[in-house]
């Protein structure tokens, strides 16, 4: 294999099966229950990155489920974001992530960057429940649970959340000295194509508990805020770099 081929053909691990293809990676289907929670104010200060800054004490933690992805199949997961805004723009900073599929693991972090462990998180309709889990190992992590469309959304309002939000990531590689980071980047990226078959809000609670490898409780609950049951087909945008913080 001669220099220039490795030049022009390597894009992701590993050379010979990319576990990321280049392709829009579009999901149809997918379920989320999105439970918003206060929590600490100076904890979230102590977390989140420069240069993005934090401004309300909101914590959204995701069960998604996702039924229908291209390149992907078929998996769930959790996510933990967090409200903050930067130049002036409310955003979301993803902080975790847990899955249950090792293909988008690895293309998430190498693309986007996703701060993506593996994990056992499930989304089900639970009689007159949605219910989010979260098992780390056979180890409870998180419980949350809503009532069944207890009240409609409105679908244009959500595309619109949905599609206008930034979301940053902060995208760590490190050297192979192990030394130091080879590339550290805040990134940035956008839903697209967006389109919202159903959107629910209702009551709802949430449960974090004590892991020392899936800290989700380290960002406490004060107290719940809102919830949304929403399914949608969208599709992942690519990022771009807000900030490169080796050139700084």
């Amino acid at each position: 294999m001669k220099i220039k081929e490795i030049q022009k053909n390597a894009f992701s691990m590993p050379y010979s099966s990319p576990s990321a293809i280049k392709i829009d990676y579009t999901f149809r289907n997918r379920e989320y229950l999105i439970i918003n929670y206060a929590t600490n104010l100076k904890t979230l200060k102590e977390i989140v990155p420069e240069p993005l800054k934090v401004v309300n004490p909101i914590v959204s933690f995701r069960f998604i489920k996702m039924p229908d992805a291209s390149g992907f199949g078929s998996y769930n997961t959790v996510s933990q974001l967090i409200e903050v805004e930067y130049n002036g723009k409310s955003g979301l900073y993803c902080h975790a992530m847990y899955l249950d599929n090792l293909a988008p693991i690895a293309a998430g972090r190498e693309i986007w960057g996703f701060p993506e462990k593996f994990g056992k998180p499930n989304l089900v309709v639970d009689t007159d429940t949605v219910l989010g889990t979260l098992k780390y190992n056979s180890v409870d992590v998180a419980i949350g649970t809503m009532g069944y469309k207890y009240q409609t959304l409105d679908n244009k309002k959500i595309k619109k959340q949905f599609e206008t939000t930034p979301n940053y990531l902060l995208k760590i590689i490190p050297d192979i000295s192990m030394d130091k980071a080879c590339l550290c980047q805040l990134v940035k990226y956008h839903y697209k194509d967006v389109k919202i078959t159903g959107a629910w809000a209702g009551p709802s609670a949430l449960e974090l508990f004590e892991h020392v490898l899936a800290p989700v409780k380290y960002l406490p609950i004060v107290k719940v805020v809102s919830a949304q049951h929403i399914v949608a087909d969208l599709t992942l945008g690519f990022g771009e770099i807000v900030y490169d913080y080796l050139q700084d």
